[in-house]
């Protein structure tokens, strides 16, 4: 049994909470710690499904299984890093103040839009894209590399998007703008966030 403690809390969701592993500084370990476990059924699930599709690893954290620890049944998952070791900051912190997204505004830019094209080649479905649920994992050059790290699934009740090529894309491109839209509308006073999205 893995004993997890509030001091390796990295993250924290309406009904999960994710612990850096004690034992794997690479890993996380998420658990349910309010309400029942459907959101983590439905995304170990489609994980099961993108697997089988031999996809691109970039951008979304992969998937090592169950464990017990003291806190119930824990699923683990790559933590993602900054280039020096450090859980890498979400979008939402470098997005919270306009002085933030300038001075990554390169960066942060076409990280972006490395992972617009990512989730459309890849054809990742997610059940809303959120700034809170991306991690910004900064490289040795400066730039980013954007991982989204919660709310990947499907909670159609016929998930045709997972099998059909042509309604996944659709189903990303609506996703995508209402990602972009719902930024807007939040950081509406972020001029450097309303020029970053015109250019991607």
């Amino acid at each position: 049994m893995i004993n997890l403690d509030k001091s390796d809390l990295v993250g924290k969701g309406l009904h999960r909470e994710c612990y850096r592993h004690p034992e794997n500084e690479n890993l996380c370990i998420k658990v349910v710690v309010f309400g029942n476990a459907d959101e983590t059924r439905r995304e170990k699930k489609y994980y099961r499904q993108i697997e089988k599709r031999n996809i691109s690893w970039d951008m979304i954290p992969l998937f090592h299984g169950d464990i017990e620890t003291n806190l119930g049944i824990g699923s683990v998952f790559d933590l993602i890093l900054d280039h020096n070791g450090a859980v890498s900051k979400t979008l939402e912190y470098y997005l919270s103040s306009n002085k933030e997204t300038e001075a990554h505004y390169d960066g942060l830019s076409s990280a972006l839009y490395l992972l617009k094209d990512y989730l459309f080649q890849q054809q990742i479905i997610t059940m809303a894209l959120k700034p809170k649920n991306i991690s910004c994992k900064k490289m040795h050059s400066g730039s980013f590399r954007l991982f989204v790290v919660d709310n990947i699934g499907n909670s159609d009740f016929i998930p045709i998007c997972n099998y059909s090529s042509y309604f996944a894309k659709k189903k990303i491109f609506r996703k995508w703008k209402h990602f972009e839209n719902s930024m807007l509308n939040t950081y509406k006073h972020n001029e450097a966030l309303y020029r970053m999205l015109k250019n991607t």
